[in-house]
């Protein structure tokens, strides 16, 4: 894939834009559920909000003519809502996850994601690995199957975590939709669904979002939350790499990690040993992609120097 300087320096911003995003995002779900909310109240107002706040980022992109456009394409959006599906599966169990205090398991399956990303990469669209990379890829997975050990048992939230979010990946980058059209119907299609389980909630009288000034905030927080690093992530995705996106993501579990850790969950000394194998492959592959520039910039130098 080729790209710009321009576009490649702007998608690298996002792509790391919307990891660290998606990183913080736990204190949000925690603040809301020490507020009340439950993980399916939370979910509900996810899926609801985030339409509105799509709907506006498409208008000011000046990009509903593309809307309309996708609307008579039925392939197209069949991949959407294969997609569509995929996100909402795993904000599920994301969401679960952190307000029932399991965000260190949830971190490690964003940490297993970025191997799947790599592997991806070079199998459906021939992106190459050097030998640095596969030696990062190799010291990160030593450290996923330690954490994975530490747990005691299968880590089944952390499986899925990283299947549905590097198949989510592969479909947006191959799907024909831009960033911002692409995400407005995915949120429109949720919406519904989020729609009824609010209304349902609120006719029970368990409902937190609607209750008051605070709720509200809580509630409408999911919008923005949810849309902004997902429009990040989808327009990088399109632009870089798989194998550039699985080693950026590292930032999101890692900062998930310290947000774990902060709040109280249990750090075992297999944790640390674990995370320490990570990071030392996160480091390996900032050194050779640090080699790589060095090499690239000589060479242009070379290029243009005088004869």
């Amino acid at each position: 894939m080729t790209t710009p300087p321009d576009n490649a320096r702007a998608a690298l911003l996002s792509a790391v834009g919307c990891y660290v995003l998606w990183g913080l995002m736990p204190l949000l779900f925690m603040g809301e559920a020490a507020a009340g909310f439950s993980a399916y109240e939370i979910l509900a107002h996810r899926a609801l909000w985030s339409a509105p706040v799509a709907l506006a980022l498409v208008l000011l992109a000046g990009q509903w003519a593309q809307v309309r456009v996708l609307l008579t394409q039925p392939k197209a959006l069949a991949w959407l809502a294969l997609s569509a599906m995929l996100i909402a599966t795993n904000w599920s169990l994301y969401v679960l996850a952190v307000t029932h205090h399991a965000t260190l398991e949830a971190s490690l399956g964003y940490y297993i994601n970025p191997l799947l990303n790599m592997v991806l990469g070079l199998w459906l669209f021939r992106e190459k690995i050097d030998r640095w990379g596969w030696v990062a890829i190799g010291l990160a997975a030593v450290g996923v199957l330690i954490q994975a050990l530490a747990l005691g048992r299968p880590p089944w939230i952390s499986l899925l975590l990283a299947v549905s979010f590097g198949a989510y990946g592969v479909i947006r980058k191959r799907v024909a939709a831009e960033a911002l059209p692409g995400l407005l119907m995915e949120c429109l299609l949720l919406a519904p669904i989020g729609l009824g389980y609010v209304i349902w909630l609120h006719g029970s009288g368990g409902d937190h979002g609607l209750t008051g000034m605070s709720g509200w905030l809580w509630a409408l927080s999911n919008g923005p939350a949810t849309v902004l690093p997902l429009a990040l992530f989808a327009w990088s995705a399109r632009r870089l790499p798989l194998s550039t996106i699985g080693f950026i993501q590292f930032l999101a579990p890692t900062l998930q990690f310290a947000v774990g850790v902060a709040t109280g969950e249990p750090l075992t000394t297999m944790r640390i040993v674990s995370f320490g194998f990570i990071w030392l492959g996160a480091g390996v592959f900032l050194w050779a992609a640090w080699r790589k520039s060095v090499a690239a910039r000589e060479a242009l130098e070379e290029q243009a120097a005088p004869v």
